[in-house]
């Protein structure tokens, strides 16, 4: 099987060392295509040159390429059997046309809870669309979606045999989307130390937050990338999971990282059916399921019984069943198939 992973115009790089989305899945695809047993060409210019020693990079988008050109040529010529590619394409006609001349298959993965597609981009069988989460199957119904756990990979990030951690840690962009003032206040009223991991996104927030990110059990560490933010999260006893209360969460990367470290996860939501009821079990993780009513103080008492639960997992457990849910192969073997 010859697999096509196709970049996109962004600010990260293919991979990405650190933060970044949908191109940590599309570089955990590769992988577990090429684990699979797969043939894999990397498209598009964002991938990164350093890479060229031990993968096929072709520095062309199929967006950009015109009809009866040399490139359309050379990729029509290569045969693909699979395309994999970010949300919005298959709803682009430039690409679209593109892939038509290439017949063959197209699989992406919805991270995004408000992209509108086209009435055709997806019939289930050539083209196909897959999902997290209940609800973000349930949203993206009239596309026919398929359920599955999205894996996310970045450079140098092979986790080591899963350790008992200490203290607390919770990794996202630090915005009010992601709300990680909720998991210092549940470790304040734990009287456990928290390290926050991320890019700060939203100052504004931060600030109106002062007094809770201020605290003496808080440490700041800013992005990490590679081995350091692969440490981070299994150097930690709990992984914390927030989000705020109308966020509707698409691809939950940190799940498939923390429980592959062999990090337990105490997950804050506020109703069914989100990523975190999908991705975890009572083997490596606790949900607490609060209102969207509830304040604040409120949610962060949910939050912190959760973190003591969870505290209690067995970690050696915790990383045999990530390894097993969030596998690369697997994942690529489970969107290969029609």
């Amino acid at each position: 099987m010859l697999v096509g992973v196709c970049d996109f115009p962004g600010s990260y790089a293919f991979p990405p060392a650190g933060y970044g989305g949908i191109e940590r899945w599309l570089w955990a695809v590769a992988v577990g295509a090429r684990a699979a047993g797969a043939e894999v060409h990397l498209l598009g210019p964002g991938w990164l040159p350093e890479l060229d020693a031990d993968w096929v990079r072709k520095p062309v988008r199929l967006e950009d390429v015109n009809a009866g050109s040399l490139a359309e040529h050379e990729l029509k010529a290569a045969r693909y059997d699979l395309l994999i590619v970010g949300h919005e394409y298959p709803s682009l006609s430039a690409w679209v046309r593109t892939w038509s001349q290439l017949d063959c298959d197209v699989a992406t993965f919805q991270h995004s809870p408000v992209f509108h597609h086209t009435g055709t981009a997806f019939d289930g069988k050539r083209s196909r669309l897959y999902c997290y989460s209940p609800e973000m199957v349930e949203r993206y119904a009239a596309h026919q979606p398929m359920a599955e756990l999205a894996v996310h990979l970045g450079l140098d990030e092979e986790e080591p045999s899963a350790v008992k951690g200490q203290d607390l840690v919770w990794l996202g962009r630090i915005d009010e989307e992601k709300a990680p003032h909720l998991a210092v206040r549940a470790a304040q009223m734990l009287g456990r130390r928290i390290r926050i991991v991320g890019p700060v996104f939203d100052v504004d927030y931060v600030r109106r937050h002062e007094q809770i990110f201020s605290a003496d059990n808080v440490q700041w560490v800013g992005e990490l990338g590679g081995r350091a933010k692969t440490a981070a999260i299994s150097v930690a006893s709990v992984f914390v999971y927030t989000y705020e209360r109308t966020y509707v969460e698409a691809g939950a990367a940190v799940f498939g990282e923390s429980l592959r470290a062999g990090t337990p996860i105490a997950a804050l939501t506020w109703r069914e059916g989100t990523c975190a009821q999908a991705a975890l079990c009572d083997r490596t993780g606790v949900s607490a399921i609060v209102s969207p009513d509830a304040d604040d103080e409120t949610a962060s008492v949910a939050l912190a019984e959760a973190i003591e639960r969870a505290t209690a997992l067995d970690c050696a457990v915790v990383q045999t069943v990530g390894q097993h849910r969030f596998d690369p192969r697997r994942h690529f073997e489970a969107m290969a198939a029609r």
